[in-house]
């Protein structure tokens, strides 16, 4: 399957193994919104039965680069998307399946104008961590750049 004809999600656990690894499951990916389930799994539990912070922080990276991906895709010929920082906070105690959703905190179309204009934009992306139940369990900020190549 060449890049063209993979999906975000795809391209994403192919290119990002941690992302494979965790067995991220990409419900979403647009330039609009992206969302990313981490399934109840055992070995990524912490000492309450949780998934682990570790995983959780991946799971909501891994929503905020499938948005950069949808969003920015269509710039990688001519710069790299890098996350420049990150922060996260822990709001209430998560239990099964956690769901990130990512989105832009600027609009693309200003992003790219920065970019086209020869400067290194950033820009930040939202990410709310959700249980099952809805309760926002964590929530994740991270602050990306697209790196000109030349």
């Amino acid at each position: 399957m060449s890049a063209d004809q993979m999906s975000v999600g795809e391209m994403l656990a192919a290119t990002v193994p941690m992302a494979g690894t965790l067995n991220l499951e990409f419900l979403e990916t647009t330039a609009e919104r992206a969302v990313v389930r981490l399934p109840d799994q055992p070995a990524y539990h912490n000492h309450v039965g949780g998934p682990h912070a570790g995983a959780m922080f991946t799971l909501a990276e891994s929503a905020s680069g499938a948005i950069v991906l949808a969003a920015f895709g269509d710039q990688l010929g001519r710069a790299v998307p890098l996350a420049v920082s990150a922060e996260i906070g822990y709001k209430k105690l998560a239990m099964g399946v956690v769901t990130a959703t990512a989105t832009l905190g600027r609009p693309a179309a200003e992003v790219v104008a920065e970019l086209d204009a020869g400067e290194r934009p950033e820009f930040p992306v939202r990410i709310d961590i959700t249980r099952e139940d809805g309760a926002v369990t964590g929530e994740m900020t991270v602050v990306w750049t697209l790196r000109p190549n030349s």
